[in-house]
């Protein structure tokens, strides 16, 4: 333990972004501290503080990069339980627009599984940590800082259950992690600061979930089957089996208020009006294990901390609670792995750790997989906001890289190692992966030959 940074850090939530930051303090800190509203020990389904935990979720290959290193061996103990793990390329099954894009192997490595569990492997490899302790009941009621009001000195809590009395608990570092409800722009305002700037795009998303057992396997070697909605087929799906070996976890997606519906005749009328049948197929005859949930996603929201010119010392925003992204594009969880290993390189600078520093840093990791998802959701006419030049050239230019991905494994492993966070969005204008899109459309036409349905 290098114990240079304080005595106590207090971690603010403790979804996906919250326990990664507590692994990475643990080594900074003497006593690390999650507060969080719901049970978390022994916590094995989706929990009411992470409403979208119900729904599909892809550790997609960057993220599992990190995690692996922070966790060594995570992999290998999630396989060993049932978590399906494969090839991103060649262990998926990618649709779009209803045609599959040429498989390979991409080397890269994705996990598929509900959420609550893989946040369950997460937090029992933190719960082994000696020296991090969950404080869970707990809601979290303000700021406690010094009178000049320029420290966080910690946190005034309260249980949970009716009667609970506030306490302060006292930290050298507070780390807000709470997810997009974040309440700290409210917080600095109280304090005399500024709340950060935002950048918002409407999505108006809705996921609606719901398990099945089948009949027969109709996975095989996969470890997903998706069709992915895009602005010219804008409905989606994403499934896949569970650890169980005997659940599948299918989670429809619709956006400007296209919600997959939560009736048993309006959710499988969803399913046949998707571009490819065949999730259809699986589904109509097979038994469902519980009924449609909805979750709503109305905008990407990122909050610029990096441009505020003061900030309290002894404070720190991570996760969502920075930059809340589409879920639609498995972004989320990666990037809280990318900022806990910036944590960890800032907590190591002798001189201290300074928001200013963190905040601009994260926010250069931020941008790249904002700018995905950003361009992206801009390519639906219906999304507000305002469209450049070249904004508009990328969303000329990704329908061509997808169908040239249907005849190509090169141009579909560069798309999904972009969609991986491995690579930059603009490496698929490099002169390599343009000129195979262009060579591949040239051959074929812009129209990808017809995609026959998995067996």
């Amino acid at each position: 333990m290098l114990n240079q940074a304080g005595e106590r850090a207090v971690v603010l939530g403790g979804g996906m972004a919250g326990l990664l930051a507590a692994r990475v303090l643990s080594d900074a800190y003497a006593d690390v501290v999650i507060v969080d509203r719901d049970d978390l020990s022994g916590a094995t389904g989706a929990r009411s503080g992470v409403p979208h935990g119900r729904h599909a979720h892809c550790l997609v290959a960057r993220g599992h990069q990190i995690y692996e290193e922070l966790f060594p061996g995570l992999t290998r103990g999630m396989s060993d339980t049932g978590v399906t793990l494969g090839d991103f390329n060649g262990g998926i099954q990618w649709n779009f627009n209803g045609h599959r894009l040429a498989p390979s192997e991409s080397g890269l490595m994705c996990v598929s599984s509900g959420r609550p569990v893989l946040e369950q492997h997460v937090r029992q490899r933190v719960q082994a940590i000696p020296n991090v302790r969950f404080l869970e009941r707990h809601d979290i009621v303000s700021l406690e800082t010094t009178p000049d009001k320029k420290r966080v000195t910690g946190v005034r809590i309260q249980r949970s259950e009716q009667g609970g009395q506030p306490e302060v608990l006292l930290a050298d570092l507070v780390l807000d992690i709470t997810g997009r409800g974040s309440r700290m722009p409210a917080w600095l305002r109280e304090l005399g600061y500024e709340a950060p700037p935002e950048d918002k795009i409407k999505v108006d998303l809705a996921y609606t979930t719901r398990h099945y057992r089948l009949k027969r396997d109709r996975f095989g070697t996969s470890i997903a089957i998706n069709q992915a909605g895009t602005p010219a087929s804008p409905r989606g799906v994403f499934c896949y089996p569970l650890p169980d070996g005997e659940t599948v976890e299918l989670s429809l997606t619709g956006v400007l208020g296209d919600y997959p519906p939560t009736d048993h005749e309006g959710f499988l009328a969803y399913i046949k009006s998707l571009p490819l049948p065949f999730h259809y197929e699986y589904v109509k005859d097979a038994e469902p294990v519980d009924e449609p949930v909805r979750f709503k996603f109305p905008a990407s929201v990122w909050r610029h901390y990096e441009q505020l010119t003061r900030f309290p010392d002894g404070l720190l925003v991570m996760g969502d609670a920075v930059c809340s992204f589409n879920p639609v594009y498995a972004q989320g969880m990666t990037v809280a792995g990318m900022e806990a290993l910036t944590l960890r390189n800032h907590l190591q600078n002798p001189a201290g750790l300074n928001a200013t520093a963190f905040f601009g840093e994260i926010a250069g990791q931020i941008a790249s997989p904002w700018q995905f998802s950003a361009i992206a959701d801009l390519g639906y006419p219906g999304v507000e906001g305002q469209r450049n030049d070249q904004i508009n050239l990328v969303n000329q230019y990704i329908p061509k890289v997808l169908a040239a991905a249907t005849q190509d494994p090169v141009v579909t492993d560069a798309f999904l190692r972009v969609a991986g966070l491995v690579e930059d969005p603009m490496s698929l204008m490099s002169p390599a992966i343009a000129g195979r899109v262009g060579r591949v459309l040239q051959q074929f036409g812009r129209r990808p030959a017809s995609t026959p349905a998995p067996a």
